[in-house]
């Protein structure tokens, strides 16, 4: 086992399951007996034990005005507050709390209940009205086996004609976002995955071609970098885009990998620091539950997580 490895799992459960079944490949039985820990201990139960009458922070996707952060208060307040319903419960499928824990099903049931919209009060698994908001919730609701079929046959209506979602087409963009195309993407993904009844693989195809034709970050026109924040990897990564976000798409996809996406892969192995580790880089500014790693700058037990799957995935056997 490598140093790398090792030190991987020297982290939370959430990690560890996740390192055991992608890199590893442990038995299925230890796999699932760590998995199960995610909501029994560490971060899983502490974001699960902050829930209160069926939200987090009084609020679907910002807090409720009587909320108020602990103190002393963790991350930027000046940036969108991360530790409402929508970001938490988002949170909570990255770390990959299992559904069916009773812990997990009695707060999805709460948020089922009691969260509403702050657009239009809606209930939370009815969705909003922005792509990027609704693709977070049918990837959430997907995940823990909420009915969102509404948001789906939402979303399939909203596709720009070059095949991908922007939240700004309803104030007259006819072009697509990156950002709002790997929302939509990952919550179409996990809803077919999930055994979804509306067909959404054509959808999904369209705009992973989107990402692809710019091979994950260059300009169709140009070839130029679009944003150079694409090339920093983030986590959580929120709900914006960058390449290693987008490059765990298509390994979450599987088969074989996109000769479009060499570009991207090969900005991940340029990144990769000379012991064997990714950084945390450009974190989303904003108040968070608690911190999750050391800082931007440090070593990432995440992105050397999600790096290293990748291109497990990308070179093959």
């Amino acid at each position: 086992m490598s140093d790398v490895v090792t030190w991987l799992l020297d982290a939370d459960p959430a990690v560890r399951w996740q390192v055991l079944r992608d890199l590893t490949d442990a038995p299925t039985a230890e796999v699932a007996a760590e998995r199960a820990r995610v909501a029994e201990t560490g971060w899983g139960k502490r974001l699960l034990d902050l829930q209160d009458g069926g939200q987090w922070a009084g609020g679907a996707c910002f807090p409720g005005k009587d909320w108020r952060p602990s103190q002393p208060v963790v991350g930027d307040p000046e940036g969108q507050p991360w530790t409402s319903t929508l970001p938490t419960l988002r949170l909570l499928r990255e770390l990959g709390v299992e559904p069916g824990h009773p812990a997990v099903r009695a707060a999805v049931a709460g948020v089922r209940e009691h969260c509403r919209w702050e657009y239009a009060g809606e209930p939370f698994f009815a969705g909003e009205v922005e792509p990027c908001i609704n693709g977070g919730t049918v990837t959430i609701g997907a995940y823990f086996g909420e009915d969102v079929d509404g948001i789906v046959a939402r979303l399939l209506g909203e596709q720009l004609e070059d095949g991908g979602w922007n939240c700004e087409a309803e104030n007259g963009s006819v072009r697509s976002s990156f950002h709002s195309t790997i929302c939509v993407l990952e919550g179409l993904l996990e809803y077919e995955r999930a055994g979804g009844p509306r067909p959404v693989a054509q959808a999904r195809r369209r705009g992973e071609e989107y990402l692809l034709t710019r091979r994950l970050f260059r300009r169709a026109s140009t070839g130029e970098t679009v944003d150079p924040d694409w090339l920093l990897f983030s986590f959580p990564p929120q709900w914006y885009y960058d390449v290693l976000r987008g490059l765990e798409y298509f390994r979450a996809v599987g088969g074989t990998p996109d000769p479009r996406l060499a570009d991207a892969v090969q900005h991940v192995r340029d990144t990769q620091q000379p012991d064997g580790t990714w950084l945390l880089e450009n974190t989303h500014p904003g108040l968070v539950h608690f911190e999750l790693e050391e800082g931007d700058g440090k070593p990432s037990r995440w992105n050397t997580l999600r790096a290293l799957r990748v291109l497990r995935w990308y070179d093959g056997p």
